[in-house]
């Protein structure tokens, strides 16, 4: 039955006319069909549009995405890979004192996760001593890299730029779903969706104060900076990207113009004497900080893989010399294996004797003969992820598969349990999108970012994803999912 307040109810055009959430938390409205505080106002103006208004709309955002070249690439499919930037027009809304509570735990999370990696890499690995990770779990994980040992990073900071994936549950409480410690990609989509809502919808800030999201560059600018090695004065910070034809270009080229600092592809770095140098018109100039967008393997073609064409020949040796910094460092895999995320919690209480401000979504660790049994028993109820995978690739539904995915899912645990990890099923919160011809409640999810240098920020907001499709709980854009503009309000408007 639909729920929406009768004042919002009218003549059967209304964009939220007839609108039933989805089973579990509805964000924008509360059970009893009216809506919740913060989203008021916002239920109100799309209350008074239309769908051919909503369609106009969309087409001013999306003609915004592509003059700009505001894109992301599809691998999986043969037709076309390139693909305009999706994002709904209906807001998310965030209280300040909601956020609050979101900020502390994200840092109270990052700042452990940090803590756990200079211990293994250039600590004397005391929560593998003292039983917190098991020790054969980390140095089986692909992300653990044994290049890495032994150096260390200024401020302990491996993890400089962290992607927290996070959803709230059906009792609207918010859970860690994933850790992204490499390359957490979206943040250029975050500001980009503000400018363009901006610039579309500008009316429906009237009636709200958000904290801004353009200071994003000088944010990380400032945060690589700090990480200079012996805390040099006006580093020379550059952005290491794989190339044009990476799917993440956009954004290497965005965050390297927002920050006012150079891209460059591996062909434009040099090592000499231990020390990189960027190749320029005026000549060789020395690198203090490079932002890299490549992964461990293509970074040094003398230490990885020797077949890489991207990376720079020599820059392990430049970052054992001190004259480097990488960010994010070296190996940072390790602690976003999604074998190590069910111990994150303990790491929490291990480093910083506090309990998580932010829980994990209930795991069941496959390589765990007692759990993997349970697991098994009812793997039609759970959610199934290969560990060394991103982007939603492998993830099974249980409740949503075949028979026959469940089998050859059950037969890839049994066969590889160390790859395996099970979760419950975390009915994630919805909100209301535009489907073409109204709103309608597709379930969404959050990935705030996480600044650590000289100190840790949270950036205000981040990337809400949102799956199109209904009833599916896969927002990733390769699957189909969407976006929508982050409003991380001021505590006046809260």
């Amino acid at each position: 039955m639909a729920i929406v307040a009768d004042s919002l109810q009218g003549s059967g055009d209304a964009l939220l006319d007839c609108y039933e959430p989805a089973r579990g938390f509805d964000e924008a409205f509360e059970s009893d069909g009216s809506a919740r505080g913060v989203y008021r106002r916002i239920v109100e103006r799309f209350g008074e549009l239309d769908a051919g208004e909503a369609q106009r709309l969309e087409r001013l955002v999306a003609d915004e995405f592509r003059r700009q070249g505001i894109t992301f690439t599809v691998y999986s499919e043969e037709e076309g890979t390139e693909r305009i930037w999706p994002m709904d027009l209906f807001p998310r809304l965030i209280s300040a004192t909601e956020w609050d509570e979101l900020e502390r735990g994200l840092t109270q999370r990052v700042t452990a996760l940090n803590c756990f990696l200079a211990d293994l890499y250039s600590g004397d690995g005391a929560a593998i001593a003292d039983g917190i990770v098991p020790r054969w779990l980390v140095v089986s994980s692909r992300g653990f890299e044994r290049n890495a040992m032994g150096i260390e990073v200024p401020h302990g900071a491996h993890c400089n730029i962290a992607g927290i994936d996070v959803v709230r549950d059906a009792g609207g409480r918010y859970r860690v779903l994933e850790d992204n410690l490499r390359n957490p990609s979206g943040i250029s989509y975050v500001i980009e969706n503000r400018a363009a809502m901006a610039k579309a919808c500008s009316w429906l800030f009237y009636d709200h104060a958000t904290q801004p999201v353009e200071q994003y560059g000088r944010m990380l600018r400032s945060t690589l900076e700090s990480m200079a090695p012996g805390g040099k004065d006006s580093p020379h910070v550059v952005v290491l990207t794989p190339g044009i034809f990476n799917a993440a270009y956009f954004e290497h080229a965005f965050l390297a113009r927002s920050m006012g600092v150079e891209l460059v592809e591996g062909r434009d770095l040099v090592v000499d004497g231990g020390t990189v140098f960027a190749r320029t018109i005026e000549g060789l100039i020395a690198v203090d900080v490079i932002y890299r967008r490549i992964d461990d393997d293509f970074l040094d073609p003398v230490a990885f893989r020797p077949d890489s064409t991207l990376g720079v020949p020599g820059l392990l040796g430049a970052l054992r010399a001190g004259t480097v910094t990488v960010c994010n460092a070296i190996g940072n895999g390790a602690a976003d294996d999604k074998a190590v995320y069910p111990y994150v919690p303990d790491l929490i209480r291990y480093y910083l004797g506090d309990e998580p401000i932010i829980d994990n979504v209930s795991t069941y660790m496959m390589w765990d003969p007692d759990q993997r049994a349970e697991a098994l028993g009812r793997l039609d109820e759970l959610v199934v992820k290969p560990v060394g995978e991103s982007g939603g690739y492998g993830v099974l539904i249980g409740p949503h598969a075949s028979d026959e995915e469940l089998e050859t899912a059950r037969a890839a645990i049994e066969a590889d349990p160390r790859n395996w990890i099970t979760q419950e099923v975390v009915q994630l919160s919805s909100l209301p999108s535009f489907t073409g011809e109204r709103l309608e409640p597709r379930h969404v999810d959050l990935r705030p970012f996480v600044l650590t240098g000289e100190r840790t920020e949270v950036f205000p907001g981040g990337l809400t994803r949102v799956a199109m499709r209904r009833g599916s709980l896969i927002v990733n854009s390769s699957a189909g999912g969407g976006s929508k503009d982050t409003w991380v309000l001021t505590p006046e408007y809260s």
